[in-house]
């Protein structure tokens, strides 16, 4: 795509993470033409936060790529992991997740929990989650209509990870509104008391659930997650409370939202694009690639953050120490240097991609079961309601963080 002098001078001076230019998801033209006139963008500030120091913006798979891969030179830990450094949540408790932090501690603590996401210990689990995905459909019978958010993805997602987690099945539905509130924080649906009531109301709440079950896990240890956190030791002592609260959070507020916003965008990309759910329902071994085409071009996290460390230049850019550098995942990976077509949703495609993070140390830990959850669901969906149809408006999470679909009503014409 070229980009004529006056279209750039425009670019320029555009505020990538204005909610106006997020009506219906991420902006994709804003950056593709980014993308090829000016790759690594300087936004001068956040307009709803005014607070808030502005940001680069990195479009590109290989500048994200490069970026990913130099934590000394781009901390998560310094400023934080999102655009935002204190406008929702502290930074002091997004330090004391292992996804806010730099080695060496970071690699310590992430290293606890790897042995419990191998694909090995994932593909244990597999019969399970088929069971909760089939349970859930099965809940549908008689109706003509469901919402597939609300409906499908949310509940088995959330009754996935807590029985990672050790989470009762019925308490799956509060901590399930608490971490979408949290997250969410800005969508005036999913957290209608506004942005302060994160810290007032929700994460009061977290804190005090996860306390009572930091408490149980003390006295009756268990072989889930929670334990794991509780009973953890870094260099011959134990995690402070906080630490193990926060490392809860991570680890629910992943597995309630990720699956769930690829899922629900796969199934409207396949329900939009006819002949390729009739490949999938022709050949049902195309449903894993089907699955990485869908993390491609639906990563359910538009952006994750660094700060800079020192003085550095990136593609041209000159970039300050202290300066928040941003990587959009949404560009990145549908930059036109890396694929053919990429607004082309291609079940054939097979690609590889940056929704799990472009390599590094960060790279997700929830991969393996990500995959798995988004295959069966997809097998089951289609395999269940081949026929299923849109029975109105699809719409987003008002949000430049999360890529996710907060409604989307179908008919399922079984």
């Amino acid at each position: 795509m070229s980009t004529d002098l006056s279209r750039l001078q425009e670019l320029q001076v555009t505020d990538v993470i204005d909610r106006a230019q997020w009506p219906d998801g991420p902006p994709h033209e804003l950056f593709a033409e980014l993308r090829s006139g000016c790759p690594v963008h300087w936004s001068s500030s956040i307009p709803e936060y005014p607070g808030e120091a502005g940001f680069w913006s990195i479009t590109t798979a290989d500048d994200v790529h490069a970026v990913s891969r130099d934590w000394e030179t781009f901390s998560s830990e310094v400023g934080g992991i999102t655009a935002l450094t204190n406008a929702i949540m502290p930074l002091e408790l997004i330090q004391a997740m292992f996804i806010g932090m730099d080695p060496p501690k970071h690699d310590r603590l992430k290293a606890l929990f790897q042995r419990g996401f191998t694909p090995r210990r994932i593909a244990e689990h597999e019969d399970e989650i088929r069971a909760i995905t089939v349970g859930v459909l099965d809940g549908l019978s008689g109706r003509e209509t469901v919402d597939l958010v609300a409906d499908v993805a949310q509940p088995v997602v959330s009754r996935v990870i807590g029985s990672f987690m050790g989470i009762p099945p019925e308490d799956d539905a509060i901590w399930a509104s608490l971490m979408t509130a949290t997250l969410g924080a800005s969508d005036p649906d999913l957290n209608p008391a506004g942005v302060e009531a994160v810290m007032q109301r929700d994460v009061p709440e977290i804190f005090e659930r996860c306390q009572r079950l930091i408490a149980a896990r003390r006295e009756h240890p268990t072989d889930d997650l929670t334990s794991v956190l509780v009973h953890a030791q870094l260099d011959g002592q134990g995690l402070e409370e906080h630490e193990i609260v926060m490392g809860f959070f991570l680890l629910m507020a992943a597995g309630n939202d990720s699956t769930k916003a690829t899922y629900c965008s796969a199934m409207r990309a396949l329900i939009e694009h006819p002949d390729q759910r009739d490949q999938l329902l022709a050949d049902p071994s195309l449903v894993p690639s089907a699955v990485e085409e869908a993390l491609r071009m639906f990563p359910a996290f538009a952006h994750f953050r660094r700060t800079a460390t020192r003085d550095t230049e990136l593609n041209g850019a000159q970039i300050r120490e202290g300066d928040k550098v941003v990587m959009w995942y949404v560009s990145s990976n549908r930059d036109e240097t890396r694929y053919e077509d990429p607004d082309r949703f291609d079940v054939t495609r097979n690609p590889e991609h940056q929704a799990f993070g472009a390599g590094g140390r960060h790279f997700c830990l929830g991969t393996a079961l990500a995959r798995l959850e988004l295959t069966i669901l997809l097998e089951e969906t289609l395999k269940r309601f081949p026929a299923m149809e849109l029975a109105g408006r699809a719409r987003f999470v008002e949000s430049p963080f999360l890529n996710q679909l907060k409604v989307l009503p179908v008919a399922l014409n079984a």
